[in-house]
């Protein structure tokens, strides 16, 4: 095929490539790890891109957080805090998988304002949710996976495009988002973001896990006996021993260095690696434990890093920021309903192109929001919508954010179970928050 508009050659070439690599893995031809391994290779024989460029993503710090927080959170389970803390939640919430899904939900919603990395927050939500998943009997194997864990695992992770939306430091681009905004006039701050937030993302918190729950239901639904059974075990556990203890105050540690690491000025993977070496050091995680459990580590590890790293090349290379200004020719002359609409759709839709939120908001949102301008659409409901968007999408796919790999790592949820279910609360998301767009109109214009 020819190179279509004013792009470069290497920058359409990469795009094949990696839109091959994304099918491969939607119709299940191939591996997420597979399809990315052929990908790379196929980048540096082909030239389009310097051997460098291609290995680039293997030294980016949030992907090595990533690596280091599967770990971390490996070391939860292995010390006997994770079960313990799942106990703890089965014997309050655990009537119901249901009960534990919103469970799942609601500590990563109050979490969100205090740790401003969706990445760092998966790391804490994965081990709690892994150990719920072993503890009410299912194993990350094909007959064991769907029980509960698939349902829990995909929940935390949708709950994770909410609790993102919700809060203004709920995700490192949403400031990144309110700067591009102010240059358009609009302001927006912790105040009146929660509160044009907190419709739609409310509903959406509450319908996420009873609509998984209904259109992929765990095979064990009613657990009446589980909080007794986890009494038992909590008995029988007696108190928390010295692993606990280290691994508790350890992770506790993370937490709170992670809730202030803009103060502090601390990168967030030096904060997971420190944990790592303080579990190594008092031998509550030892290196035959990585060993033994460090292969989907860095499987994982290593296809995200690959298809992030082809992400940002077409970014660089012009690629989205054309596609945006191509959109745009055929959508301007419409009505500013007609465009608000389009525009929001084509940006969620989009996102099955890019492995990076602020990628995606970097090199899209001040292209869209200059085209709403143009269509007199009301600026503030655009900034809004495009940065509540900019959250919401990113379950359409497992490398859509870096918050979802850990999970998808677990072997809980194949690629393409969270293609599928990913794609129905995309969808869902997106309905959501285009029927609360009298709120946002009305709550952005105060």
């Amino acid at each position: 095929m020819p190179v279509p508009w004013e792009l470069s050659a290497d920058a359409w070439h990469l795009f094949a490539i990696f839109i091959t690599a994304i099918i491969g893995v939607l119709i299940n031809a191939l591996s997420i790890f597979t399809a990315s391994i052929l990908a790379l290779v196929a980048v540096v024989l082909l030239r389009v891109l310097p051997p460098e460029k291609a290995f680039s993503g293997f030294s980016e710090s949030f992907i090595l957080l990533i690596l280091a927080a599967f770990l971390v959170a490996k070391g939860v389970i292995k010390s006997g805090l994770g079960r313990r803390i799942a106990f703890l939640l089965i014997r309050q919430f655990g009537k119901s998988t249901l009960n534990l899904g919103y469970c799942i939900v609601a500590t990563d919603t109050l979490l969100g304002p205090a740790i401003p990395s969706n990445t760092a927050r998966s790391g804490i939500l994965y081990p709690i949710t892994h150990a719920l998943a072993l503890d009410t009997g299912s194993q990350p194997t094909p007959e064991g996976r769907k029980k509960t864990g698939s349902y829990l695992m995909m929940t935390a992770i949708s709950g994770h495009t909410i609790s993102s939306a919700l809060w203004l430091t709920g995700m490192a681009a949403n400031p990144v988002g309110a700067g591009i905004a102010a240059q358009f006039g609009v302001n927006m701050n912790f105040g009146n973001w929660v509160f044009v937030a907190s419709v739609p993302c409310i509903v959406a918190l509450i319908t996420i896990p009873l609509l998984l729950y209904k259109l992929f239901p765990p095979e064990i639904k009613h657990t009446p006996e589980a909080p007794k059974m986890a009494r038992e075990a909590l008995g029988k556990m007696g108190p928390m021993s010295r692993r606990e203890w280290i691994m508790g105050i350890t992770f506790f540690g993370m937490i709170l260095l992670w809730a202030f690491s803009p103060v502090l000025n601390l990168n967030l993977a030096i904060v997971a690696f420190l944990g790592l070496s303080i579990l190594i050091l008092s031998n509550v995680y030892t290196l035959e434990d990585i060993r033994e459990g460090a292969g989907d580590a860095l499987e994982t590890y290593v296809w995200f890093a690959i298809l992030y790293m082809m992400s940002a090349a077409l970014n660089d290379l012009g690629f989205m920021k054309t596609l945006g200004a191509q959109i745009a020719t055929y959508i301007g002359d419409y009505n500013w309903v007609t465009v608000y609409l389009l525009l929001t759709l084509l940006y969620v839709a989009i996102h099955y192109l890019f492995v990076s939120q602020t990628a995606h908001l970097l090199a899209l949102y001040a292209v869209f929001l200059q085209v709403a301008v143009n269509a007199e659409v009301p600026v503030a409901l655009m900034a809004f919508m495009l940065s509540f968007a900019t959250n919401y999408f990113a379950v359409i796919t497992p490398q859509a954010s870096s918050s979802n790999v850990i999970f998808a790592g677990s072997g809980y949820l194949p690629s393409g179970d969270i293609y599928k279910q990913g794609a129905i609360i995309t969808v869902l998301n997106t309905l959501i928050f285009l029927l609360a767009t009298p709120w946002i109109l009305w709550a952005s214009s105060l």
